[in-house]
């Protein structure tokens, strides 16, 4: 706790050698804020992606539909005979055949609400709901065929895998574009405070003349950086937020990006993006003034 008052109050003597204003402290702040404004909407991706991933793959699979094609005579018996077969099939909990009405539901965002739908012959679906472990697709598919020849079993996995692996490879993307963000403001302060180090020199060396050892000096410029750093990354992080506030919400419209930002628990994950920043303006900064240091006369 005494390492960390001392650190937030500083020394008045040492803190002279960090120049308070200039391009570098300018050049510190809004670094970290723009680049934790943008690790607030990288981070947001990667949470909505992950839950865009559990729900594409909650919903379809456990879900499967038996599509019906049959002359309309045959329909009704074959539709009858594909539930008898259902009923009778380990790990399926329920199955039913839509009615009209539902699947003009299915239909209507692409041809209208005013199909004719009783009067085209539109296959029967028929929705099934796994339980357990859900039910042998291969064994199935042969009951279907030797008992209902006019019948079409789809599991959703040719539908699941590739959402579910999209889903995944984007919130990969949004984890990279941290690890970037962290790159970026580890670089740019590397830069800022070389320069501060070499627009100091003289008094640098004054200081060691005096009997200044170079930790002590490390320790000022350190100081001011992380301070800098989280200060700008704070805002930053408070803009990215409210940013984030300002988006469509998911029940607006139902799709992937009205639904992106943080849910319950996860507004704690921004509160980090400044700690985060400072850490690693600390590390950035004292490799760089330990750098200079030694290479200075």
């Amino acid at each position: 706790m005494d390492i960390l008052r001392g650190f937030l109050a500083g020394d008045a003597g040492a803190d002279r050698v960090v120049p308070p204003t200039g391009y570098t402290a300018w050049l510190t702040l809004f670094a970290a804020g723009a680049m934790a404004f943008l690790a607030v909407f990288a981070l947001a991706l990667s949470l909505a992606t992950a839950r865009l991933a559990d729900r594409w793959g909650d919903a379809l699979a456990r879900s499967s539909t038996l599509r019906i094609s049959a002359p309309e005579g045959q329909m009704v018996a074959q539709t009858d005979a594909a539930l008898k077969v259902l009923q009778t099939t380990p790990g399926i909990a329920t199955a039913r055949a839509l009615d009209a009405g539902e699947q003009r539901a299915l239909l209507e965002p692409w041809f209208g609400p005013d199909l004719p739908i009783e009067s085209l012959p539109i296959p029967q679906l028929i929705e099934i709901i796994e339980e357990g472990g859900g039910y042998d697709s291969a064994g199935l598919r042969l009951r279907l065929a030797a008992e209902v020849p006019g019948a079409v079993l789809d599991d959703h996995t040719r539908w699941r895998e590739p959402l579910v692996r999209a889903a995944s490879r984007l919130r990969l993307l949004g984890w990279m574009s941290l690890l970037l963000i962290a790159g970026t403001v580890a670089a740019m302060i590397t830069l800022a405070a070389n320069a501060a180090l070499s627009a100091n020199a003289q008094v640098i060396g004054v200081l060691r003349l005096v009997g200044a050892r170079d930790g002590y000096i490390v320790q000022a410029f350190v100081r001011r950086f992380t301070l800098r750093s989280l200060i700008g990354a704070a805002v930053g992080m408070v803009l990215g937020c409210l940013a984030v506030l300002l988006l469509p919400r998911a029940e607006v419209g139902g799709g992937f990006l009205t639904g992106l930002g943080f849910q319950g628990w996860h507004w704690i994950w921004p509160l980090t993006i400044p700690l985060l920043s400072g850490g690693v303006a600390f590390l950035a900064t004292r490799a760089a003034a330990q750098r200079t240091l030694k290479d200075m006369p």
